[in-house]
């Protein structure tokens, strides 16, 4: 049943316009569904959130293989959360929150998550900054990464109560990794910073 939802989510992505730019299904299917799965032995506990869920990967295809566990995914883009809603409406464990990380993060979003979760959000710095006061302490985030150099994220991760604590490969890539920090203690009440801070000043 999940398996057959994530099909169907899988061909309305690639239907839907301004959702992804990859048009061949064989690609897409790699893309959203397989370099998504390939975090699935990190994410153990929830309740987990996808920051910057856009359409649905990896949130979705984590969802539906992760039954037991309740996932948020947070979207900030009316159009994406709409169809984010259609689909978290199939999935008995996920639900759509619209809003920016960083207003979730200084309202109910704070410290709630065991796991949080981001890809293709923002350069790793940035996205430190706006996933790990999500987390409660003791939780993990695990960003989706390239080649960046991990010393600036581990940078932004002392200042937010992170630790840089494993890179791990992704299967069948050279250039993919998963950065998976540990929530070592409260955030500063200052992070994350106003919208559009982070980005124009990252904490590395």
């Amino acid at each position: 049943m999940a398996g057959d939802v994530v099909e169907r989510w899988l061909a309305a992505l690639l239907a839907t316009s301004g959702l992804t730019a990859i048009r061949d299904p064989s690609e897409a299917r790699r893309v959203h569904v397989d370099d998504a799965l390939a975090a699935l032995e990190l994410v153990v506990e929830g309740p987990v959130v996808d920051v910057g869920s856009g359409g649905g990967s990896p949130g979705i295809p984590l969802a539906a293989a992760r039954p037991e566990l309740r996932f948020d995914l947070l979207e900030s883009t009316g159009k994406k959360c709409t169809f984010l809603r259609r689909w978290a409406e199939e999935l008995p464990n996920a639900e759509v929150v619209c809003a920016r990380a960083e207003e979730h993060a200084a309202g109910e979003g704070r410290d709630a998550y065991a796991t949080a979760l981001a890809r293709a959000l923002a350069p790793p710095p940035v996205a430190v900054e706006w996933c790990l006061p999500l987390v409660r302490p003791g939780g993990r985030l695990v960003l989706y990464a390239g080649e960046e150099d991990d010393r600036a994220a581990a940078a932004a991760a002392e200042q937010v109560a992170g630790r840089l604590a494993d890179v791990v490969p992704v299967p069948g890539s050279e250039r993919r990794r998963l950065l998976v920090f540990e929530k070592t203690g409260a955030t500063p009440e200052r992070f994350p910073r106003r919208p559009g801070a982070a980005r124009k000043r990252p904490l590395a």
